[in-house]
């Protein structure tokens, strides 16, 4: 399983931002192309170790966790919310910030109420800044979050903040070097 994820990440390109290398792919960054069927195997991987028992909200950061977590949202008939880079002002708004290894932002919860269980889905974790920021935001609202996964990983798990994710790399300027993977 994860074949599709697997080779692709190996193909991707890497290129250098300042210190960061940076890899480009599909799941990631949408580029090229979002190929269905990767896209079909991410989500189908997530739901399989996902645990959705109670579940009423999938929740994502805007803007590369929205097409896997639509997929998601398709597949089991939960709601998604995308928490947004940008303020709808609604009375029940959090704002929160985010720093991640190459931008920083206010992000903007709308929709979670408390007692709302909730799993945070996402594209990439890469130094945890948008994960530790959803986290605050759903603290913050009230809800409870059942369950964390990401489909590529290139950081180490904090402990205080277990997540799941379909395949860990290592990225360096040679390329994508897969270091693991829950399949």
């Amino acid at each position: 399983m994860l074949e599709l994820l697997k080779q692709s990440l190996l193909e991707c390109p890497v290129v250098r931002r300042g210190e960061y290398n940076y890899f480009i792919h599909p799941i990631t960054d949408g580029i090229p192309n979002i190929d269905p069927a990767l896209l079909r195997e991410v989500a189908c991987a997530m739901i399989r170790i996902l645990n959705l028992d109670g579940v009423n909200k999938i929740v994502t950061a805007e803007a590369m966790g929205i097409h896997i977590g639509t997929s998601l949202s398709l597949m089991t008939d939960i709601p998604l919310n995308v928490m947004r880079k940008r303020s709808y002002s609604l009375p029940s708004e959090i704002a929160v910030h985010q720093s991640t290894g190459y931008s920083k932002g206010e992000l903007y919860l709308n929709g979670i109420v408390p007692g709302d269980r909730v799993v945070i889905i996402d594209d990439v974790c890469s130094t945890g800044g948008t994960m530790v920021a959803l986290i605050d935001a759903l603290t913050q609202a009230g809800a409870e979050v059942a369950d964390i996964c990401v489909a590529v990983n290139r950081c180490d798990p904090w402990e205080s903040c277990p997540y799941k994710s379909l395949v860990s790399i290592d990225v360096t300027g040679s390329g994508v070097h897969i270091t693991g993977s829950y399949f």
